[in-house]
């Protein structure tokens, strides 16, 4: 007897072609789930193909267990994966990437964790232990990413860890809870705490279509992360500006101590020169270190939603 709900979160951005291939991995896995009811939910992420068309075709031909939201524009993944733990009713919520890069194979796995009761996780995620398949410089960067906001942060994030994860009703509560506008899911997932268990697999290729990430996409997503989850590059503005004042304060010394014992001929403008641009580039550095966090600051107060939806099965444009 079915009893319990399993909502599977889909973000979707120009995935035409895998919309309907991820359906039938998904349902094909069903068999394993014999006692749990699945819901999907297909979030349209301002798409330019027909990613939409295949969302309506979909909850046409399955109207009880398919439902999709349209938004007016793109909003970006974070605020699709946001719409959808909105919009998921089940006791539990899974993420996961319309591409098939996340192995269905551990959704029944990772609900016998959860199920257990002598386990007391509220949460089953997954990690990638390798990258292969990805350029060399976006490993590399990847890795140093994790590296470094793991030692300026206070919040752990797993290296590898992907969105896709299965949650507790309780777990997806509490992410809601968190409405910030600039929003890092890897970091919120983490802040919230609950207990996670982590599977991990090798890196899958994508089914079809192309990657929407491009290496300054995932840059500014990791500049994000780090700023929303650490005040450390405050810090180092604090301290460059220090450092350099000291360093300026030196070299002044040692200007006025060699004209009086060897003379000036030059009259001092290359020094003078050089000083003035090392601080007016240490000033602009921290300047931008300080305009970022201002930038965030200025996006919250203005409290716009996170994305409007403009077409969904259930319900009208709405704002969120």
């Amino acid at each position: 007897m079915t009893n319990k709900v399993l909502s599977i979160v889909v973000p979707c951005y120009n995935e035409q072609e895998s919309i309907p291939l991820f359906f039938d991995a998904v349902e094909k896995e069903s068999v394993n789930l014999p006692n749990v009811a699945l819901e999907y939910w297909f979030i349209n992420d301002g798409s330019s193909d027909n990613t939409l068309k295949e969302m309506r075709k979909l909850q046409k031909a399955h109207p009880e267990t398919v439902h999709y939201a349209s938004f007016s524009r793109n909003f970006g993944k974070e605020a699709a994966l946001y719409c959808g733990l909105q919009k998921a009713t089940g006791d539990y919520v899974t993420v996961m990437d319309v591409d098939l890069q996340d192995p269905t194979s551990f959704l029944p796995k990772m609900l016998a964790i959860l199920e257990d009761p002598e386990n007391d996780y509220d949460c089953v995620g997954t990690r990638r232990t390798t990258r292969e398949g990805e350029p060399v410089i976006r490993s590399a960067f990847a890795t140093l990413f994790y590296k470094l906001i793991n030692r300026i942060s206070d919040t752990e994030i797993v290296n590898g860890a992907r969105d896709y994860r299965l949650m507790t009703r309780q777990m997806v509560d509490a992410v809601l809870s968190m409405s910030e506008y600039n929003r890092f899911s890897k970091g919120i997932f983490s802040w919230v705490g609950f207990n996670t268990k982590y599977l991990e697999y090798t890196n899958q290729e994508r089914v079809a279509g192309k990657t929407s990430w491009n290496f300054w996409g995932l840059f500014k997503y990791s500049l994000d992360g780090i700023i929303a989850f650490s005040e450390a590059p405050l810090s180092i503005a604090t301290f460059v500006g220090f450092l350099s004042f000291v360093g300026s304060l030196f070299a002044i010394i040692f200007i006025i101590i060699r004209a009086l014992i060897y003379g000036d001929p030059t009259a001092g403008w290359p020094s003078t020169i050089s000083i003035v641009l090392m601080m007016g580039g240490i000033q602009l550095f921290c300047i931008g270190i300080l305009g970022k966090y201002l930038g965030k600051i200025f996006l919250e107060v203005k409290n716009r939603p996170i994305y409007i939806v403009k077409e969904s099965d259930i319900f009208s444009s709405k704002k969120n």
